[in-house]
């Protein structure tokens, strides 16, 4: 009974003893590495420095998203977190294109949109059918798809970006806006945006003034618009404000009563938000969304005025990847080409 009490002593003796051994070399090490691990070592403030940015991958125009990220990632530092979204069946296809090309080192989720949100707010249009994809409404549905960020950037697939992108992530949000947007009539270079054949750039260009519903807005159909193609939004502002709930409400009275459509400025996912966000947004520097791109293939801008852009935009119906288009060859220097071998580009009559 002695002699097992004292082979207990010295082992737990012993388990002590080793035990502060490892805590004491975990210490030290510690102090002595801690100037070499720093940039590994991540803070809480460090893993917040997260930029989360949403981008949409249709089937038709994958190469597009695939450009606009590698675009992105080749022109910062900052930790960036892309949430790739798509349909159901692409979304093989979007991991395959990503992993199997030089976009391999990127961080990435791939989020599946369901359209079925969509049944019943959506009216068929037959003027400009492309603009009803589903994909086109995911920018309504941020805070569906994005759970731990309170700060999201969204941006439309047919995008290049120039500059570094946590700029556009530092935008100041005023206190209660939910999102900030390129204002329309701010747009620099003013006279070479004035050859581009019918602009639209006040709310009269995407609702429809001879219905009750919209004038009871009382909005001046002069109002300035604003273009959603790139968002700087914040979560909780939205969600507190229930933006995507107003939106479904404006999609809904679309259906109903047509007051929209996209035979006007040619926005179906433009038109609700110009309704919901109306004086209650913060505003992007005009640099931050040179757009208008796709919308004369035969307006250029000056090169110059290209080289100062930090983000450019081919909205409009003449995209970079087709014929005719303008300023194809500085959206074709971020091109990705699909491992699969199904997007190509088509720069020829």
């Amino acid at each position: 009974e002695a002699l097992a009490r004292a082979i207990r002593q010295v082992l737990l003796f012993l388990l002590i003893v080793t035990v502060c051994v490892i805590l004491y070399k975990k210490v030290h090490k510690g102090t002595v590495s801690k100037n070499d691990a720093d940039d590994e070592s991540e803070t809480p403030e460090e893993l917040e420095e997260e930029i989360p940015v949403v981008i949409c991958a249709a089937a038709g125009r994958m190469g597009a998203t695939m450009a606009a990220i590698n675009s992105i990632y080749s022109n910062t530092d900052a930790n960036i977190l892309f949430y790739v979204v798509g349909l159901r069946n692409t979304l093989t296809r979007i991991r395959k294109w990503i992993e199997h090309s030089k976009l391999r080192e990127i961080n990435f989720k791939i989020v599946e949109f369901n359209p079925m949100v969509l049944k019943g707010k959506i009216r068929p249009d037959s003027s400009r059918p492309e603009l009803l994809q589903p994909l086109n409404f995911v920018r309504f549905y941020l805070p569906l798809l994005i759970h731990q960020h309170e700060k999201v950037i969204y941006l439309d697939d047919d995008v290049i970006v120039q500059g570094d992108i946590q700029e556009l992530y530092d935008t100041t949000l005023a206190l209660g806006h939910a999102a900030a947007f390129s204002d329309d009539c701010d747009l620099p270079s003013a006279q070479d945006i004035n050859r581009l054949v019918g602009l639209q750039n006040t709310y009269m260009g995407y609702l429809d003034y001879r219905k009750k519903a919209i004038k009871d807005l009382g909005i001046s159909p002069s109002t300035c618009s604003f273009n959603p193609g790139v968002i700087v939004a914040n979560m909780t502002e939205w969600k507190h404000q229930r933006i995507t709930k107003q939106l479904e409400k404006w999609m809904q009275k679309n259906v109903e009563e047509n007051l929209y459509s996209s035979s006007l400025g040619g926005g179906v996912a433009t038109s609700p938000m110009l309704i919901v966000f109306h004086g209650k947004y913060s505003t992007i520097n005009p640099l931050w969304h040179i757009r208008h791109l796709g919308w004369n293939p035969d307006a250029r801008y000056s090169e110059h005025f290209l080289q100062e852009a930090k983000l450019l935009h081919w909205n409009g119906r003449h995209k970079p990847w087709d014929f005719p288009s303008v300023h194809n060859d500085l959206w074709e220097s971020w091109f990705v080409p699909d491992p699969a071998g199904i997007f190509k580009l088509n720069h020829h009559s």
